[in-house]
C-alpha cells in the first residue's frame, strides 16, 4: 500500500541509497518528489507493528494490523510497516560477510510469488538478487551470488550454541515450578491449553543445563520434574536422560530433531496473553527466551480446547502440525475410469475364464460401469500426472473386476464379511511381511532370513516362460500362445526368490501381477518378474534399510519409506527416483498411494502422518494424534478419508479434504500392523500385534461430520466418546499376529500372519 511505500521510499533516501529508490520508484509508478499526504515522519519508518502468525508466535511486537518486514542494508536495520504478512526480513549481505542463518529470513513461501502478494520489497529484492558482487543468503539455505550454504542437514556445532548461557543455572527449577504453580492454579479453561508448555519447556531447559555443563543441576532438574510429563512422552524422556553431558549431545538425532525444528503448540489468544502476562510480570525471560526461539505459537481467536481435544491431536515429536500445514487444496476424488462394454455373461462359469475372450454383447448396466461415467467434481485433472495407458490384457482384467462386482457382497452391519486367515507355519525364517493380489490369486511373504516367497492360492500352479531355445518353435500366430510359453515343467505352488541380503521388510504385487516389488534391510528394493521368477531390477537410493514400499493402483510408479527418514518415488523404468519426499523426523515406517495415484501418504516413527502431492513433491496434509509409531495406512475406496494404524494401539480417522482428524476406533491393545476397506468401503477391517481382526462400521463413522469452517480453521474436533458402538466384530486368532488384510472383489476378507508358539 501507498503508507508502506513512502515509509521503505524515506527511509532509502535517509540511508543515501538512492539508486534503490529510484527502482522502487519506478516499479510503484511514484515519479517526481510527490510523497502527498501519506509521508511519514522520519521515527515512523523505525515502528514496528505486528500481525499474523509472526506476532502470535511471542515475537515481541507491539500492536496489531499490518504485517512487519525489517530490511537490512549494508548493517543498518529498519524496521517498516508492509501489508504482506507472508514478506519476513531481506537482508543484503555484502561480500566476505558469511551467512548466518539470522541475516535473512525471506522463506521460500514469502519470495517465490511475491506479485501476488502485492509486495512492495520485491523490485528492491530482485535488483539485490541479481547483482552478482552482493550475495543473497535465503532463509531455504542457498545463496544467490557467493558460496551456497546448505540447510539440509544442520551442522551439530551450529545447532548446540544456541543453547548459550542465559541464566543462573541454580534458578532454573525455581522459574520451572514457578510457571508450573501458575498454571496449575490458572481457570480450568486455560489449565489444559498451558499445560501443553510443560514439555518442551523441560526439554529446552534441561537441555541447555546439560549443554552448559552443570550436569549436576541437569540430573536434580530432570530428576524432579519428568515425572510430571504427559505418558506418551516417555520413550523421548528415556531419550533424553541418557544425554547428560555436553558431548552426549554432538549427533544425537533426537536431540537435534528438537533442536532444529520448533515444537508446535496451538493455544486459543486469550489463554497466550495470560501466559504473556505472567511472564512478563515475573520478569522471567529465562522461559520467555525459550518460548519465542524454540517454540511456534499457533494461536486462534476463540474457545479454548478441552483436555480431551487437545490430547486427541498431541503427542509427535515436534507438536501438533501448524493449521497453516493443512490449508492446501487436495484433489481427493477418484480419476474416471475408461469406458468399454461389460458384457452379460450371467452363465459364465466361476472359475478361471480369463483365457476366454469377452463376446460382444450389450452393456451391462452394473453399478460399478455407471459409477465410473461421471467425472468427480473433487478428481484431479486427468492429465495431471502422466499414467500408463491401459493395454488389452488390463482391459480384459477390468472386465473380469467388474463381473465380480456385480456378484460383490453388500456388507454392513446386518451383513458381515467371512474372513478366511492363511496362517504360515512352521516361518522359522521369521514372516516379516505379505502382499495378496489385487484378483487374490497369489500371495507373497517377506523373510527375515532375505528370500522372497510366492505361493499360488489357486489349484492353478506358478509357471516359468520356456527357455530362449524352447520359445523359438513356439508358433507365434496361434491362438494359445501365452499358454504355449508357459513351461510346464516348472510348475509348483511356492516360489522362492533369492537376491536381497538383508530381512525383507515390504512386498507389493503390481497390479498386472507381472511383477512383485520387495524392500530390504540392505537399503535396495528390486523389482521381480512374475514370468520368470527372476529379479530385473535393482533401485539403489536408499542408503539405510527400506523399511515399506508400495505400487501405484496404476502400476509403473512405486513408493519406498526408510531408516533415512525420507520416502522416494520411482518408476520401474528409471535407475534413479523421480521424487524424494523429505519432512519427516524420524524412519518413514510405511507408505501408501491415493487410488487416483495423486498422492502418497507415509506414516513415520515421528508419529506424524503425511500426505504428498505426487506432481511437485509438496507436503500438504500433516496429521497428528498418534502416541507411537505409525504402522499402518488404508485410504477409503471413494479417496476422501485415510485411516492409520499405530503401535499405541488406536486407529484414528482422517478427512483429507479438510485436513481433520473425524474418528478414533480404540479397542486393540498392541501395535495395528493391517489395515484395510472393503470394496465398497462400509466396513473397515484391523489387524493387530494382539492376535485379533476387528471389523468397524466405517459408514457410520464417517456420517454427519463437523467440517464447518470454525472445526476446521481451530481444530476443535469432537470425537465421540466411545467407539464401542462402531465396533461390528472381534474375531481371535490362536496365537497369530495378524500381518496383513486383504478384501477380495467379492468381499471376502483374506488376514494373513505367522504362527507363533510364544
Amino acid at each position: 500500500d501507498r503508507q508502506t511505500l513512502v515509509a521503505v521510499l524515506q527511509f532509502l533516501r535517509r540511508s543515501n541509497l538512492r539508486e534503490s529508490e529510484e527502482i522502487l520508484r519506478r516499479e510503484a509508478r511514484l515519479l517526481g518528489d510527490d510523497l502527498g499526504a501519506a509521508a511519514l515522519s522520519p521515527a515512523s519508518a523505525g515502528l514496528l507493528v505486528g500481525s499474523g502468525s509472526d506476532a502470535d508466535s511471542g515475537d515481541a511486537m507491539l500492536g496489531r494490523g499490518t504485517g512487519a518486514a525489517a530490511v537490512a542494508i549494508g548493517g543498518s536495520v529498519a524496521t517498516v510497516a508492509t501489508s504482506s504478512p507472508g514478506v519476513a526480513a531481506v537482508a543484503a549481505v555484502p561480500p566476505g560477510k558469511g551467512g548466518a542463518r539470522g541475516h535473512c529470513g525471506v522463506g521460500a513461501s514469502s519470495w517465490r510469488d511475491p506479485w501476488e502478494r502485492g509486495c512492495p520489497l520485491w523490485p528492491l529484492f530482485a535488483h539485490w538478487l541479481f547483482q552478482a558482487d552482493k550475495p543473497l543468503l535465503l532463509a531455504d539455505g542457498f545463496a544467490v551470488g557467493g558460496a551456497v550454504v546448505v540447510e539440509d542437514q544442520p551442522d551439530v556445532s551450529a545447532v548446540l550454541s544456541a543453547y548459550n548461557q542465559q541464566g543462573d543455572p541454580t534458578l532454573y527449577e525455581e522459574y520451572y515450578s514457578g510457571l508450573k504453580h501458575f498454571i496449575e492454579c490458572s481457570l480450568d479453561c486455560h489449565r489444559a491449553e498451558l499445560s501443553q508448555l510443560f514439555y518442551p519447556l523441560f526439554v529446552h531447559m534441561y537441555l541447555e543445563l546439560v549443554y552448559n555443563q552443570h550436569e549436576s543441576e541437569a540430573k536434580s532438574f530432570f530428576e524432579r520434574f519428568h515425572g510430571d510429563q504427559e505418558c506418551y512422552y516417555q520413550d523421548d524422556l528415556r531419550v533424553l536422560s541418557s544425554l547428560t553431558k555436553k558431548e552426549h549431545m554432538k549427533g544425537n538425532e533426537t536431540m537435534l530433531d528438537f533442536r532444529t525444528s520448533k515444537f508446535v503448540l496451538r493455544i486459543s489468544r486469550d489463554s497466550y496473553q495470560l501466559l504473556k502476562r505472567h511472564l512478563q510480570e515475573k520478569q522471567n525471560n529465562q522461559i520467555w527466551n525459550i518460548v519465542q526461539e524454540h517454540l511456534y505459537i499457533d494461536i486462534f481467536d476463540g474457545m479454548p480446547r478441552s483436555k480431551q481435544q487437545i490430547d486427541a491431536m498431541v503427542g509427535s515429536l515436534a507438536g501438533e502440525a501448524k493449521r497453516e500445514a493443512n490449508k492446501a487444496k487436495v484433489f481427493f476424488g477418484l480419476l474416471k475410469e475408461p469406458e468399454f462394454d461389460v458384457p452379460l455373461d450371467d452363465e459364465d462359469e466361476e472359475g478361471e475364464n480369463e483365457e476366454g475372450k469377452p463376446k460382444k454383447k450389450k452393456p451391462k448396466k452394473d453399478n460399478v460401469g455407471s459409477k465410473s461415467k461421471k467425472q468427480d467434481p473433487n478428481a484431479p485433472p486427468q492429465n495431471r500426472i502422466p499414467l500408463p495407458e491401459l493395454k488389452d490384457s488390463d482391459k480384459l482384467d477390468k472386465v473380469m473386476n467388474m463381473k465380480e462386482a456385480a456378484r460383490r457382497v453388500r456388507l454392513g452391519p446386518e451383513c458381515l464379511p467371512s474372513i478366511c486367515f492363511y496362517t504360515f507355519l512352521n516361518a522359522y525364517q521369521g514372516l516379516t511381511a505379505v502382499d495378496i493380489t489385487d484378483d487374490s490369486s497369489m500371495i507373497v511373504g517377506g523373510f527375515a532370513d532375505s528370500t522372497v516367497r510366492v505361493w499360488s492360492v489357486t489349484p492353478k500352479k506358478l509357471r516359468s516362460v520356456k527357455t530362449a531355445a524352447d520359445l523359438s518353435l513356439i508358433d507365434k500366430e496361434s491362438d494359445d500362445v501365452l499358454e504355449r510359453i508357459m513351461d510346464e515343467k516348472t510348475a509348483s505352488e511356492l516360489k522362492i526368490l533369492y537376491g536381497h541380503s538383508g530381512p525383507v521388510y515390504g512386498t507389493s504385487f503390481s497390479p498386472d501381477r507381472n511383477y512383485l516389488l520387495s524392500c530390504s534391510e540392505d537399503g535396495t528394493v528390486r523389482l521381480w518378474s512374475l514370468q520368470t521368477f527372476t529379479c530385473l531390477v535393482g533401485y539403489k537410493g536408499h542408503n539405510y534399510p527400506v523399511w515399506d514400499t508400495q505400487f501405484s493402483p496404476y502400476g509403473y510408479y512405486f513408493v519406498s519409506g526408510g531408516h533415512d527418514r525420507v520416502a522416494r518415488l520411482w518408476a520401474t523404468d528409471h535407475y534413479q527416483p523421480l521424487r524424494i519426499f523429505a519432512g519427516h523426523l524420524a524412519d518413514v515406517t510405511c507408505t501408501r498411494f491415493h487410488p487416483n495415484s495423486n498422492y502418497i501418504a507415509t506414516g513415520s516413527a515421528d508419529r506424524t502422518i503425511r500426505l504428498w502431492d505426487v506432481l511437485n513433491g509438496n507436503c500438504v496434509r500433516i496429521f497428528t494424534g498418534h502416541k507411537g509409531p505409525i504402522h499402518s495406512l488404508a485410504f477409503s475406496p471413494n479417496g476422501r478419508f485415510l485411516a492409520t494404524g499405530a503401535t499405541d494401539g488406536r486407529v484414528l480417522l482422517w478427512d483429507i479434504g479438510h485436513g481433520l482428524m473425524v474418528g478414533e476406533l480404540k479397542g486393540h491393545t498392541d501395535t495395528i500392523y493391517a489395515l484395510r476397506f472393503s470394496r465398497d468401503g462400509e466396513i473397515l477391517a484391523s489387524g493387530s500385534m494382539d492376535n485379533t481382526v476387528r471389523l468397524w462400521d466405517a459408514v457410520k463413522a464417517f456420517e454427519d461430520l463437523e467440517t464447518d469452517d470454525f472445526t476446521t480453521a481451530t481444530g476443535h474436533i469432537n470425537l465421540p466418546e466411545n467407539s464401542q458402538d462402531l465396533l461390528l466384530g472381534t474375531y481371535m486368532t490362536k496365537s497369530t499376529p495378524v500381518v496383513h488384510l486383504h478384501f477380495t472383489r467379492r468381499n471376502l476378507l483374506l488376514a494373513a500372519g505367522a504362527y507363533s508358539s510364544q
